[in-house]
């Protein structure tokens, strides 16, 4: 299991009517720190993103808020990686804002061949960084 974490401000754009952090934007910014992760492996983000023989899709997403977020907030994401097999794994996010636990996400990724649409090994730069 690996590590990792982001910090990122909370903007207008990221809140709903009522003035709180919408939650499927509160996954949208969990995906940011996945991506920054991505990024900290050195993994060229354009790239990986038109891959025509990998690409690893979000199969499962799942999101718990414990207290809101308003614009203007601060936040840490910390970001953790678990091996569930040799084609699927799974990233849990704890939002903290000042050290309290504000929410809890998980997405889950599978590795598929995007020309055919069947499963295959996730990658091993990847895999040894999970």
């Amino acid at each position: 299991m690996n590590k990792f974490t982001y910090q990122r401000k909370i903007y207008f754009a990221d809140t709903d009517a009522a003035g709180v952090v919408y939650f499927a934007n509160l996954l949208s910014i969990c995906h940011e720190s996945y991506e920054e992760y991505l990024t900290k492996l050195k993994i060229n983000l354009p790239d990986f993103f038109r891959n025509n023989i990998i690409a690893i899709p979000i199969i499962h997403a799942e999101i718990d808020f414990f207290k809101p977020l308003f614009c203007g907030d601060l936040i840490m994401i910390d970001l953790s990686t678990k091996l569930i097999n040799d084609k699927i794994f799974e990233i849990s996010y704890k939002i903290n804002q000042d050290n309290v636990l504000i929410a809890s996400a998980l997405t889950r990724h599978i590795c598929i061949n995007p020309q055919t649409r069947k499963t295959q090994e996730i990658p091993l730069i990847i895999k040894k960084n999970l």
